[in-house]
């Protein structure tokens, strides 16, 4: 499709430079439409009828198939969640820890993901660990950084396949295989906020035992509605901590006697399901375009004219030396005022995000941000440093 006519699709973009992709994407007007129609139509049938409930057992398998198809794993290692937080929550809750057992995590991990694993640290007596990551970003070896820090206890390793602050990708399967050799029994969960959408995938052939992902960032799909992958290895080591009437099998008499044989045994209950819909029209949407490799292709080649324009710019430090292997491109200003020039472009209808550690700005781009986009937010950046 024509970049010009699918960007139509995108009302949000009509009226902005939007350089947010890595906190929310804009919802195609395709998806919406598939959301109020869902809405619409069990609204007919009535909110729970016996045609509804039937309908929703059938969306829901459906849009586990079509996620399970652009992750290129079984649609049985799928769980529906509501975001990458829950899906990091259902791993992290779901292990059975025990005091003196190892939790590893890098520097750049999501502020939500610290939190969690220091209160499993607190709760169970998990010895936490931190590896260094970010210094690994212009130098330095990130898999050595992990692996090495592996030890006879660590039953966890967490990770971001692209971290979400300096938009560094790691390789995960190096360290899959690295961190294995350390300790054959440690497990890896994956932060896949912002590589589902935006980079091929190969989980099955990674060995990732985790990766929670959302819809609502490079997918572009609603909020509310993401998902966790579990590698069917790890499935039975992993306990539903979350639980309700999705995820549990029952007696005839509708006694719970167990849990469902796959992904779902980790979902809870009712959700808004018209964003099933919706989810799956926005993927639609971009398969309408092209394939994950050539629009992870043309994301890569617009990051890299952003990153070169900003070179250019005396007041501007980019944090990565080197071109950019994902959408996120980070900088920091010789100033320091990260959040007055973020306050200044949106005024001029021009999104980006600060981010406190590093301490930096951060603008994303997707596989169909316009060149034009990119030199209009250069030369606003340009003219706002010149004055703060």
């Amino acid at each position: 499709m024509n970049l010009d006519e699918h960007r139509q699709q995108l009302t949000a973009l009509q009226n902005k430079g939007y350089f947010n992709y890595g906190a929310q994407g804009p919802l195609p007007e395709s998806a919406l439409q598939a959301i109020l129609k869902s809405y619409r139509h069990i609204q007919n049938l009535g909110p729970y009828s016996h045609s509804f409930r039937d309908e929703v057992a059938q969306e829901l398998q459906q849009t586990r198939e079509v996620i399970a198809a652009q992750l290129a794993v079984p649609a049985s290692s799928i769980t529906l969640t509501e975001n990458v937080s829950v899906g990091c929550n259902i791993a992290l809750w779901g292990i059975p820890w025990k005091a003196g057992d190892g939790l590893l995590l890098t520097d750049c991990e999501h502020p939500g993901i610290i939190a969690a694993a220091q209160e499993i640290s607190r709760r169970f007596g998990v010895q936490l660990a931190t590896c260094p990551v970010l210094e690994t970003l212009n130098e330095g070896n990130p898999v050595e950084a992990i692996a090495s820090r592996v030890q006879p206890n660590t039953k966890l390793v967490i990770i971001s396949h692209i971290l979400w602050n300096t938009g560094q990708v790691l390789r995960q399967k190096e360290i899959v295989e690295q961190v294995r050799s350390q300790n054959p029994n440690t497990q890896i969960l994956v932060d896949a906020a912002q590589s589902v959408g935006s980079l091929p995938l190969t989980l099955t052939d990674d060995g990732i035992d985790f990766y929670a992902f959302t819809g609502h960032k490079w997918w572009c799909g609603p909020e509310g509605l993401g998902g966790l992958y579990v590698r069917p290895e790890a499935l039975e080591t992993l306990h539903p901590t979350y639980i309700g009437w999705r995820g549990i099998l029952t007696t005839m008499t509708g006694q719970p006697k167990g849990w469902k044989p796959d992904g779902r045994r980790y979902e809870v209950a009712t959700s808004a399901y018209p964003l099933l819909a919706g989810l799956r029209e926005a993927i639609s949407f971009h398969q309408s375009w092209g394939t994950i490799e050539q629009r992870s292709d043309r994301i890569c080649k617009l990051s890299a004219i952003l990153w070169d324009k900003l070179g250019d710019i005396p007041q501007v430090h980019r944090l990565q030396a080197t071109k950019p292997q994902s959408g996120l491109v980070s900088f920091q200003l010789e100033s320091g005022k990260h959040e007055q020039l973020v306050n200044a472009l949106e005024a001029q209808n021009l999104m980006v995000r600060s981010i406190r550690h590093p301490n930096c700005i951060r603008a994303c781009v997707h596989y169909f941000t316009e060149v034009g986009e990119i030199e209009r937010l250069v030369e606003a950046i340009v003219t706002i440093t010149s004055k703060v």
